[in-house]
């Protein structure tokens, strides 16, 4: 069991009361009455949630223990507080998604470990799991969530808008620079926009980890106790990002958007999994991230899925997710989310659902990326650090700023956090 370390900066004291009280365990469920189960989610496709249901109704034909598993489809803006909200009123899930709120609910012994059921369980095959993909959902040796999804970010380039402006890249050895001057041709060519980190939007700053990385930098140290933003490396990063919009207009500035799937960028650092929003109306490539100063990289954004430590059906809720996530079932999920398993990670593999992406731009973007592949910077107490590193960084989007003053400002106000 893991010992609270530290309290949710940003969930009440209520939630923080009720996720700590989940290191004593759940009342055991000693009824007759079958059970039922509940997964928060926070998609609403039609699609994704079909699967899902017939999966759970293979599951149920062969457990008559439990009659019904529901998912419930939480608003993702909201995620985060509902789930916490519901643990705190005594209304947990039994099984629920996570982004960002792991490394809480890991803290908190909010989460049952799922390394020995899994490896208990006939053909689930654990080893076959990327490392890469469970270091975000471990702690001393312990997978906490299962990886369900594995989105390498990759560079998506409207081939049409670069042909309008004259411009050439070569994919096998572009870099942010070349990125930045073609982007910055278009927008003077066309009008329309360089280059666009897609969510960024000046606000989550968290999503130019998929550019500072490539120049070596990180958002604070190994151990997670300490501020990074203040290193060389992180301010020549957000040097080339603050010429991008002052100087060459390479980027859209504050108070502009340019949505690439609609045509309105050359290029967007987003999911592939965001390839479903292209729809045909302009010709597009994916390719890996562009090489920052210190070489190539790989960034990814990842969901998890565990099971509550507050369920009043725990056994029969890690039971399941053992059957949801097994390779068979695992192989049906690879359609809409980048599995986890080596063993699926193959651009024909992951083509064969696939309406827009070819098995080479899936092998190059996803299969070749996970391995090495970081992901987004979190931390416990995440929307907390997000918000006070988000009102410092605010005095970056403006002409003229003093790039390693305002990086400072950012480490004195996340510091206290992260030692905490």
């Amino acid at each position: 069991m893991i010992r609270t370390r530290k309290a949710l900066g940003t969930v009440a004291l209520t939630t923080v009361l009720a996720l700590s009280a989940a290191c004593a365990g759940p009342p055991a469920d000693t009824s007759d009455k079958a059970v039922q189960l509940r997964m928060t989610v926070w998609t609403s496709d039609k699609a994704q949630l079909g699967l899902f249901n017939r999966i759970a109704d293979a599951y149920r034909a062969d457990h008559p223990d439990v009659s019904k598993i529901t998912f419930e489809s939480l608003p993702f803006e909201d995620y985060n507080t509902t789930l916490t909200t519901q643990i705190a009123g005594g209304n947990a899930p039994d099984l629920a998604w996570m982004g960002d709120l792991s490394r809480d609910l890991i803290a908190s012994d909010a989460l049952v470990g799922l390394t020995d059921k899994f490896k208990a369980t006939p053909g689930w095959k654990y080893n076959d799991l990327l490392d890469s993909a469970t270091a975000e959902y471990s702690h001393d040796g312990t997978l906490y969530a299962y990886p369900f999804s594995n989105s390498p970010y990759a560079l998506y380039v409207n081939t049409d808008l670069l042909a309008k402006a004259g411009q050439k890249i070569d994919p096998a050895t572009l870099t942010w620079d070349q990125v930045a001057a073609a982007g910055a041709a278009v927008h003077a060519k066309t009008g329309k926009a360089g280059f666009v980190i897609r969510d960024f939007d000046y606000k989550a700053w968290n999503t130019l980890a998929t550019v500072w990385t490539g120049w070596g930098a990180s958002a604070w140290s190994a151990d997670g106790k300490t501020c990074t933003f203040d290193s060389p490396e992180m301010q020549q990063a957000f040097t080339f990002l603050h010429d991008a919009a002052f100087k060459t207009q390479a980027m859209p500035g504050p108070g502009t958007t340019a949505d690439f799937f609609a045509g309105d960028s050359a290029f967007t650092v987003a999911q592939v999994s965001r390839a479903s929003l292209l729809t045909g109306t302009f010709g597009f490539g994916l390719h890996p991230l562009p090489a920052g100063p210190k070489g190539t990289y790989s960034v990814f954004g990842q969901a998890g899925m565990g099971v509550l430590s507050s369920s009043k059906h725990q056994k029969q809720a890690e039971d399941f997710l053992a059957y949801l996530t097994d390779p068979e079932n695992a192989a049906k999920l690879a359609q809409y989310f980048p599995p986890p398993r080596k063993s699926l990670l193959t651009g024909d593999k992951l083509a064969a659902n696939n309406k827009v992406l070819k098995p080479a731009q899936l092998q190059d973007a996803v299969v070749d990326q996970l391995p090495d592949a970081v992901t987004l910077p979190n931390h416990t107490s995440p929307a907390e650090i997000a918000q006070k590193g988000k009102t410092a960084l605010d005095a970056m989007w403006r002409p003229g700023a003093d790039i390693p003053a305002v990086l400072r400002s950012v480490c004195a106000a996340i510091d206290p956090i992260l030692a905490k």
